[in-house]
């Protein structure tokens, strides 16, 4: 990749990653509920979903998705009930996300925040249509297609990845802000209805 291309490619990629979406609030909310370090978890299996879907999309897969959407319209609303579910769950201080109270069950398992960070990128028509828009038009034709694809979709990662962090570290800053004046209950039902806007957002977006 030359550095002139490079050049555009990350300030363009990063600054798409920042902005507030679906991905990112699931980041924050986590950060406020089980902390950065187990939101790694999520982020992994969020990661994971955005690679697969930039490398299918610069394939031409997501084109074919795109003009057949019911597989994405029952991923969607399959995806968004589970987070909405969630949200309602923390909004009542209950359930394996919500900050610890007597009332709490055993915490989220490894392979739920993983799976859950992959659905909320895969399941993300926007992100497909973005990336089928955004990523061939950085490929060029006279340089072999797979390493192309591999050094593109690393830069996205790593700045996919500091985002994540970002917006985790922030929803970490929140809880700490409000923990000191002891309401959990609060912190729960703050997270709770981002989590549920997600799922809604998720489902109906």
């Amino acid at each position: 990749m030359s550095l002139a291309l490079l050049s555009v490619f990350v300030p363009t990629f990063f600054f798409v990653s920042i902005t507030p979406g679906m991905c990112m609030t699931l980041a924050m909310t986590l950060g406020m509920t089980i902390g950065v370090k187990r939101s790694l978890w999520m982020m992994l299996g969020e990661l994971t979903g955005v690679g697969l879907v930039a490398l299918l999309s610069s394939i031409g897969v997501a084109a074919l998705l795109l003009n057949y959407p019911t597989f994405f319209v029952l991923f969607k609303y399959v995806g968004g009930a589970y987070l909405a579910y969630l949200g309602v769950q923390m909004w009542l201080s209950r359930g394996k996300m919500a900050i610890k109270t007597e009332e709490n069950t055993r915490p989220a398992s490894v392979f739920e925040l993983i799976s859950q960070g992959f659905v909320t990128a895969i399941a993300n028509p926007k992100g497909w249509a973005f990336f089928v828009a955004l990523l061939p038009p950085f490929l060029q034709a006279d340089e072999p297609l797979g390493q192309q694809l591999f050094s593109l979709i690393t830069v996205i990662l790593a700045l996919e990845f500091c985002c994540l962090l970002i917006y985790a570290s922030g929803g970490r800053t929140l809880r700490s802000l409000l923990l000191k004046s002891g309401n959990v209950r609060i912190m729960n039902r703050i997270a709770g209805s981002l989590m549920l806007g997600v799922g809604i957002w998720l489902a109906f977006g």
